[in-house]
């Protein structure tokens, strides 16, 4: 049933997610060229906020939970596993307030209405997979502005997406190279759950009616934790939530 009615739902959620992207990138150029930063992350903040909103064209219940009382004038470094493409949108609108980048393929940077200027304009790190000098400095460059600007960063440290649910091992690469630039970040688990479900058949037909949920856990200080210790406490936070009925 879930496939039956994807078929039908799916076409007016791709029309609805399309429509945004298109209008929004025009919209996107000129916030950055005549409003600076502020203006362009208000946009980009309704955006996705709307972007949120056609989830529930394909019939999914959508829920953020925060219980966690995080700084806003203190870099944080939101640790997160990976399911699927629709993990973001959401990370990004109930993230809002603590400026929240992410580390991105350089290949995104082209070609894609409002996710490619996002991307340029953002703030955040556009590596190139292939080039580990470049990915390096781009990450140094994020946690620079981290710095300077009190803002945090979204990372996938599975380093591909889930396509069943299931978490994969996290590399520290990317954690690392952050924490030794911005050593008193906050280090922040978040347990994404049910949005692999979303693509369970493919992109299409999506699946109807399906619980997708994104839970901020208990926060970890780094101190002078060894970074493979905390991430692999986040790993174990995450599982936990995870298996949680």
């Amino acid at each position: 049933m879930k496939k039956i009615l994807g078929y039908l739902t799916s076409p007016v959620h791709y029309i609805g997610f399309g429509i945004i992207l298109t209008v929004f990138h025009p919209i996107q150029w000129l916030s950055v060229k005549y409003g600076g930063y502020s203006m362009h992350k208000r946009v980009v903040d309704f955006m996705n906020l709307l972007l949120v909103l056609t989830y529930h064209l394909v019939g999914a219940r959508v829920r953020f939970s925060n219980s966690q009382d995080l700084p806003v004038n203190r870099p944080i470094i939101f640790v997160a596993n990976h399911q699927s493409m629709y993990d973001v949108p959401p990370l990004i609108w109930y993230l809002r307030r603590y400026h929240a980048k992410f580390i991105s393929k350089i290949e995104l940077t082209r070609g894609i209405p409002s996710v490619s200027i996002n991307l340029k304009y953002g703030g955040g790190a556009n590596i190139d997979r292939k080039d580990s000098k470049q990915a390096v400095a781009e990450i140094l460059g994020l946690a620079k502005r981290m710095n300077e600007r009190n803002w945090s960063t979204v990372i996938f440290p599975e380093g591909t997406r889930s396509k069943d649910g299931d978490l994969k091992s996290f590399a520290v690469g990317g954690i690392a190279t952050i924490l030794k630039k911005v050593p008193h970040a906050l280090i922040v688990p978040i347990c994404i759950d049910g949005s692999w479900k979303l693509t369970r058949y493919g992109m299409f037909p999506l699946s109807f009616g399906d619980k997708i949920t994104w839970t901020v856990l208990q926060p970890l200080e780094a101190k002078d934790s060894p970074v493979e210790q905390l991430v692999a406490e986040c790993e174990k936070r995450i599982q936990i939530a995870l298996a949680k009925p």
